[in-house]
């Protein structure tokens, strides 16, 4: 198994949260996991970057034109960071815009839950039922279990399970 992931958005949107708990899913599979931040961590609202590598890698960072997977919590950030992914690579975008990728308004169903901060999990889950994932359904919940604040781990599952809906 091997997947290279880029997780674009904002500052603030979760970027690393779902950097996170796809490292941990790589690792509850028994899987190689590296992971790197590469841009914005300092500034709320700034453009952030993460890699994810699931198999066996030497660098973190992934080579742009290398990624088979982009998850997009913000359809600005296409424009700046699609140029990672492969020309057949998968694309998840949180927007209510049709393009050439696969388009989710996760914002709108994470205010159906009550919570934007369960917008990036809607994605997440959205991202999984579409098989553009290395992860199934049930590591990914163990690990949004696992991983979240205990005040928050309900809220987290039902945004995820939303996205799987869809």
């Amino acid at each position: 198994m091997k997947q290279q992931i880029i997780i674009s958005g904002k500052g603030g949107q979760g970027v690393l949260f779902v950097t996170r708990l796809l490292a941990e899913a790589g690792m509850e599979m028994g899987l190689d996991v590296l992971t790197a931040e590469t841009h914005g961590m300092a500034m709320r609202g700034g453009t952030v970057i993460s890699h994810v590598k699931i198999g066996s890698f030497k660098s973190p960072l992934i080579r742009k034109g290398l990624a088979d997977t982009g998850l997009f919590l913000t359809h600005s950030n296409v424009a700046i960071h699609a140029g990672y992914l492969k020309p057949d690579g998968s694309c998840v975008v949180n927007t209510d815009r049709a393009g050439a990728y696969k388009a989710v308004d996760a914002t709108a169903y994470a205010k159906e839950i009550g919570s934007l901060l369960v917008t990036n999990l809607v994605l997440l889950g959205y991202a999984v039922s579409q098989g553009t994932l290395f992860c199934n359904e049930a590591v990914m919940k163990k690990v949004i279990k696992e991983a979240s604040n205990p005040r928050f781990a309900d809220l987290n599952l039902r945004g995820f399970e939303r996205g799987l809906q869809l």
